[in-house]
């Protein structure tokens, strides 16, 4: 038993999420901006992964009033829980994602986290411990699933989506593909990590729908089981 998972991210037409220095780009406007907003509303929680905490310090909440007060009348929490995978808890302590905006926080470790990292993070987050050296992702979405979280979106980055992927973890697939080529090896892209090998391994994806979107286009993909 597990969430039902939504990847969502936007791509340079070359396939990076930002340039190799991690540096964020803008890849996407204000209509993509909206359509993401409307996922995170839809979800119970939303995860990223630690190299996107401490290159972007994002705050992941809901930005559009209506939506958190339509949340609020269905009894749900004005934003979703916000989950970072951090094995050795590196979250820093003052990020936004701890602080801004009202709600449930998770910071997922591994065993081996440093004792003295969780202490620091325990004031603002519940801290999940899965895994030896690194956070086993199915066994946290398992504890997930037995905290109530039914739908989650994963924001980034690509070492995070790649695990997800490599798991077998990913339902469905939303990418905005925008106008502009960062280019570089080193560049992270959607999936990160070791990469597969044989073809028998590769995920296949069912495309749902393409539609012009701002200067690119937004390409909705389901994972096929």
């Amino acid at each position: 038993m597990r969430p039902y998972v939504i990847v969502n991210v936007a791509v340079s037409a070359d396939g990076k999420l930002s340039t190799r220095e991690r540096r964020q780009v803008k890849i996407s406007g204000k209509e993509d901006f909206d359509r993401v907003d409307e996922i995170k509303a839809g979800c119970d929680a939303i995860m990223v992964g630690i190299g996107t905490v401490l290159a972007d310090d994002p705050s992941l909440t809901i930005k559009s009033a209506d939506r958190i007060a339509e949340r609020v009348r269905n009894g749900k929490p004005e934003h979703p829980v916000r989950i970072v995978v951090d094995s050795q808890a590196r979250t820093p302590p003052d990020a936004k994602i701890l602080h801004k905006g009202p709600g449930l926080r998770i910071i997922a470790v591994s065993l081996a986290a440093p004792e003295e990292n969780i202490s620091a993070l325990k004031n603002h987050a519940e801290i999940i411990q899965a895994g030896e050296v690194t956070v086993d992702l199915p066994v946290l979405l398992t504890k997930l699933a037995e905290k109530g979280i039914k739908r989650l979106m994963v924001e980034g980055g690509g070492t995070l989506i790649w695990g997800m992927l490599s798991a077998g973890l990913v339902d469905e697939l939303t990418m905005f593909v925008g106008n502009i080529i960062i280019g570089g090896k080193d560049a992270p892209t959607l999936a990160d990590g070791t990469g597969y090998v044989l073809e028998s391994d590769f995920p296949v994806l069912e495309r749902m729908d393409v539609i012009p979107m701002e200067e690119g286009v937004l390409i909705h993909w389901k994972v096929r089981k």
